[in-house]
């Protein structure tokens, strides 16, 4: 397989979904917690990656071996459009799989068994979304599970393996008994700076979802919009953004974030007309980007304002 095939077999191109929680969650606990470990964040960042990377080529793998349709096979499909032998495509995935839980199994033995259960959730959405014979991707529940593992879950994985002795939870396993210690109010501090990157990426698999809505119901994909209607998918596509500036202002009035995070409500006026200019076309070539561009905003804005109060 070519560079460029693998780059479009995991569509190298929408990592920026799982790379602006990374980068929030690192800022937030350097921020708030005044600490920094290069080792884990390294380890976590590269596991992070590599999984992210292996559950796209499975979700394009899974695709092209369900669709019903032949001409979406070699027409839409990217492993029908680069001509990938099918082998070709199951070693690739499963050496991405082996390597990057091998990294989470280092950067376990350099926590706790926290980040252990964590990472099996996640690990265990990341492929029930694509494989099975129900995969979450053709239900009602793929915004959901997309927005939370990857909004909240890398966020607060980032935050925990740099802040795991801070007093946000601990698993502690002592002979015949395991003992779990959770800190509810950092819980939730976390919840809440976590919410406009979960927004943000469930409005990119709304999105998509919207414009696709039509070739999806012919391949057998009842998603969310296919039981809302695409007028209530629509409002809540519009909700999400909304929800996303109530969450950082919720966040700077609680001093979770500093003061200087409110120059990022600034970014709802190009948001708003991205947000208008998709209520009037749903098109997966002409108005799905606006999706992809909203959450660089967003993320983009509250990033560069954190790195701001971090080295002031």
């Amino acid at each position: 397989m070519s560079l460029h095939a693998f780059f479009k077999l995991v569509e190298i191109q929408t990592k920026l979904a799982s790379l602006f929680p990374f980068l929030v969650g690192s800022l937030f606990v350097l921020y708030r917690y005044e600490t920094f470990k290069p080792v884990n964040t390294i380890i976590f960042f590269c596991s992070m990656l590599l999984f992210d990377l292996t559950t796209t080529a499975i979700n394009n793998y899974m695709d092209y071996k369900k669709a019903t349709s032949e001409s979406y096979r070699k027409e839409k499909n990217i492993i029908g459009q680069e001509n990938i032998q099918e082998w070709i495509i199951i070693t690739t995935i499963f050496l991405l799989l082996i390597t990057a839980t091998a990294l989470g199994i280092v950067l376990v033995t350099k926590t706790d068994l926290l980040v252990l259960i964590i990472g099996m959730i996640c690990f265990a959405i990341g492929i029930l979304y694509t494989f099975g014979p129900i995969p979450i991707s053709r239900m009602p529940l793929g915004e959901i599970f997309s927005g939370v593992t990857m909004g909240f879950g890398i966020l607060f994985l980032i935050v925990y393996v740099n802040a795991y002795d801070k007093g946000i939870a601990n698993l502690i396993w002592s002979g015949t008994i395991i003992s779990l210690r959770v800190d509810v109010i950092k819980i939730l501090e976390i919840v809440l700076v976590s919410l406009p990157c979960i927004f943000t990426i469930a409005n990119i698999m709304l999105a998509n979802n919207i414009c696709d809505l039509d070739e999806d119901i012919k391949n057998k994909r009842f998603t969310l919009p296919y039981y809302i209607g695409r007028k209530y998918a629509i409002w809540l596509f519009n909700a999400l953004y909304f929800g996303a500036f109530i969450a950082i202002l919720v966040a700077i009035m609680l001093n979770l974030l500093p003061k200087i995070m409110l120059l990022s409500l600034i970014a709802g006026i190009p948001v708003y007309k991205h947000v208008k200019l998709f209520n009037k076309k749903q098109s997966k070539y002409e108005t799905f980007s606006v999706s992809v561009k909203n959450l660089i905003i967003i993320n983009g804005s509250i990033t560069t304002l954190l790195c701001l109060a971090v080295l002031i």
